[in-house]
């Protein structure tokens, strides 16, 4: 399976670390100007939806963290950076540590 987004992880990580719901997070993020819905959380958590790069900013507001931290734990600099890439959005295994 090839996943349509990388930030999926740790929005679910930075969810549960906060005690949120799906459906609470979504009603947050509705307030800041996202009309998004808990299926379609779910979906994002699972990597099955792909992101926008501008709902990107709705989340790093909500969870009041840096873009960066939505991302996974990856060096761009890596040598192998296309290599780890492929791996990451072909492998449900495969989470960031956060």
């Amino acid at each position: 399976m090839t996943y349509l987004n990388i930030v999926g992880p740790q929005v679910m990580r930075l969810r549960v670390l906060r005690g949120w719901s799906q459906e609470m997070l979504s009603e947050k993020l509705r307030i800041a100007g996202w009309s998004v819905t808990g299926t379609s959380l779910a979906k994002l958590e699972l990597r099955v939806l792909p992101v926008a790069d501008h709902h990107l900013f709705f989340l790093a507001k909500i969870f009041d963290v840096l873009l960066s931290e939505l991302f996974p734990k990856i060096d761009p600099q890596d040598p192998n950076l296309h290599e780890t890439l492929n791996r990451f959005m072909s492998d449900s295994s495969w989470q960031d540590e956060g």
